[in-house]
């Protein structure tokens, strides 16, 4: 395994159909990269949590691990619950150094992809 790794971090829900596009997200992800080492976690309702994924990429030999919310924008979960959660792991794995970037849905490129999506729309 590379020594370093990525994770993309969602929500999660109660249903296992919500994580198919997190799923895809991945996939594209890897093609980008071939080689790389993209995994996903949840932070709650699926598996795996942030805390298997991480306990699993640093097992198998990561030392550095970027944590990329897939979400929106930084509400409560990122505000609050991740750095609590990200500040144990730290503590957990100290050999590893975890990096957490903002919320996917606040970059420009992301922004401008869901404008033009959201135009390109039509009705049913």
């Amino acid at each position: 395994m590379s020594a370093a790794a990525l994770i993309l971090l969602g929500h999660g829900a109660r249903d296992p159909a919500w994580a198919q596009p997190l799923q895809r997200i991945r996939q594209q992800a890897l093609a980008l990269a071939p080689g790389g080492v993209v995994e996903l976690a949840f932070l709650e309702f699926m598996r795996p949590t942030l805390e298997d994924a991480v306990a699993a990429l640093t097992a198998a030999g990561a030392r550095r691990i970027r944590v990329v919310p897939v979400f929106l924008a930084q509400g409560g979960h990122l505000k609050r619950d991740l750095p609590l959660r990200i500040d144990a792991l730290r503590g957990e794995h100290p050999g590893c150094e975890l990096e957490v970037s903002a919320a996917v849905g606040e970059d420009a490129g992301v922004i401008a992809a869901i404008a033009a999506c959201a135009l390109a729309t039509k009705t049913s």
